[in-house]
């Protein structure tokens, strides 16, 4: 008998304890690396067949589809899961707002949140498979570029809440418009559980299109965040400056000012959309608003280095 305490479809990354799912890919195939997995000390894999290089003694858990075993794994870890679960897509800010998202739920709950930017067919059962049991919130990222993808993402995660951070023309060529790309986004609403809310950009051009999508999927808690003012997190004003920047808005017509510890207007604008997700989780805005002034900054992302030179250092 074996037992795993964690998932890997990755040999390179394996560590001692994890179940290791052997995929196979367009340009890969794991099963060629079943072997170098038991010996970093995968206690399993999952194979569609046994590897010849692996001893006929190792413990092997045969399957006909390893792809369909994953998803299956992620499914019944979301399936046993009493965590309030926010699925963010986007043309950008999918990765910082669901970063964000998780630092200011983490002092609210056990937060668990998609490493990177593990958002495709591979990545989100993965993460689900990872979330743990006793985790009260889950966040994951969603991503695309084909229509289908997100809405087969979206009912393997069953979010509580949807978010779309914006529509721009990202993935233009493999979609004829991006009226085509905001449809592809809006693909998030097809999981959504019932009483579920959506949370849109309402300074994007699109979020008529978008939010007609979450009605026709059965929602119909519609919140929103940008500068206009029927916005349900609205921004009033901010001070921007070289390593932060102070925002007042309001939420649901309540003032509220804070801080956000990463600079430019775009951190902004994410800490609009992760307050709404907040509020439509019905957890703590004030409390998020607060923990917004300890923001890192994600590694390729904006984060800072200091540089020490024979005259001095830079930034």
């Amino acid at each position: 008998t074996w037992q795993a305490a964690g998932v890997s479809i990755d040999s390179r990354t394996v560590t001692a304890g994890d179940l290791f799912i052997a995929l196979a890919g367009p340009n890969f195939d794991g099963h060629r690396f079943v072997a170098d997995a038991l010996a970093k000390g995968a206690t399993a894999a999952v194979v569609s067949q046994r590897p010849q290089d692996v001893d006929e003694r190792a413990p092997l858990l045969v399957v006909p589809d390893t792809q369909r075993a994953l998803e299956d794994l992620g499914r019944a870890a979301r399936a046993r899961s009493h965590a309030a679960i926010t699925a963010v897509t986007g043309s950008v800010g999918k990765t910082g707002s669901k970063e964000a998202l998780k630092h200011v739920l983490g002092n609210q709950g056990n937060t668990f949140a998609s490493t990177g930017s593990l958002n495709n067919h591979w990545g989100v059962p993965l993460s689900l498979s990872r979330m743990p049991r006793d985790a009260r919130y889950g966040i994951f990222e969603l991503g695309m570029n084909h229509s289908g993808e997100i809405e087969a993402l979206s009912r393997l995660a069953r979010p509580e809440v949807a978010v779309i951070t914006t529509v721009e023309p990202a993935h233009l060529g493999f979609f004829p418009s991006v009226e085509a790309i905001a449809d592809a986004k809006a693909e998030i609403f097809a999981g959504v559980e019932p009483h579920g809310a959506a949370v849109l950009n309402r300074d994007n051009p699109f979020y008529g299109r978008l939010a007609d999508a979450a009605r026709a999927r059965g929602i119909r808690r519609i919140l929103s965040f940008g500068a206009r003012p029927s916005a349900t997190v609205r921004l009033i004003d901010c001070d921007l400056h070289a390593t932060t920047s102070t925002v007042t808005a309001t939420v649901t017509g309540e003032t509220i000012k804070y801080s956000v510890s990463l600079p430019g207007r775009h951190w902004v604008m994410n800490s609009l959309t992760v307050l709404a997700a907040v509020k439509a989780l019905n957890a703590d805005v004030d409390s998020a608003a607060d923990a917004l002034a300890g923001l890192c900054a994600l590694e390729g992302r904006g984060k800072r280095y200091r540089i020490e030179m024979p005259n001095g250092s830079i930034n």
